[in-house]
């Protein structure tokens, strides 16, 4: 009953609004597993399209390695592809191009009650064809379960985040996500979230209907050894 209350509030009004709008859709897996008892494994996949699927807008492959500097505080070094199909000015001709990162970040998590917060600061190294470029992120999610007292199996929560990405070079404003939605927890290593992103660029802004899976099964549980 539970699940069924979940996925009714959350795909009808998404639904609806989608019919309204020039909404896009994003696809996302995202992985991060503990390997022992300080690392991490970050695998991500984004499926992005101009609709709500078949008309690809960009696929992002990314992965890290990551180092607990404390049980809330998480050091990690990764890489990402991106490949992007940009419609033309006025046609509808694809071009394709690609781009490759290499990335350093630094996540920090904290409660306050109820309230689940995440920050994470992120710096990319770009390579755009030819050109070379850096730029930071700033990412803050919030949580908050609704039917619950803390974030567990079985727990619908509402979740919501922004980024904003800044750059080096003279437009130093990149862009902004602002994004709003619900969570349900299937187990307290996988859960989905559903919800509508809005994109602001420098010269234009688009909706984004974004499904989230999640997974954090560790690969291996760390042992203590019992030192009697």
């Amino acid at each position: 009953m539970v699940k069924k209350i979940f996925f009714f509030f959350a795909f009808l009004p998404l639904w609806a609004f989608s019919q309204k709008s020039n909404t896009g859709a994003w696809y996302t897996y995202l992985g991060n597993q503990k390997m022992g008892a300080k690392f991490t494994f970050l695998s991500e996949i984004q499926y992005r399209n101009y609709n709500f699927g078949g008309d690809l807008e960009q696929l992002l492959l990314r992965t890290g390695i990551g180092y607990d500097l404390s049980p809330k505080a998480n050091f990690l070094f990764g890489y990402a592809h991106v490949l992007s199909e940009s419609y033309k000015t006025g046609f509808s001709d694809k071009i394709n191009s690609s781009e490759n990162r290499i990335f350093q970040q630094f996540l920090i998590k904290q409660q306050e009650g109820f309230f689940y917060f995440s920050h994470r600061y992120r710096f990319e190294e770009r390579w755009l064809g030819a050109d070379f470029k850096f730029r930071f992120r700033y990412f803050l999610s919030l949580n908050v379960p609704l039917n619950a007292k803390q974030l567990k199996r079985n727990a619908i929560y509402f979740s919501a985040y922004n980024e904003i990405f800044i750059n080096t070079h003279s437009s130093y404003f990149d862009r902004n996500r602002l994004f709003g939605g619900l969570g349900y927890m299937f187990t307290d290593n996988f859960k989905l979230e559903i919800g509508i992103m809005k994109q602001v660029l420098e010269s234009k802004s688009r909706n984004q209907f974004q499904i989230f899976f999640i997974n954090t099964l560790p690969f291996f549980q760390h042992k203590q050894i019992d030192g009697n």
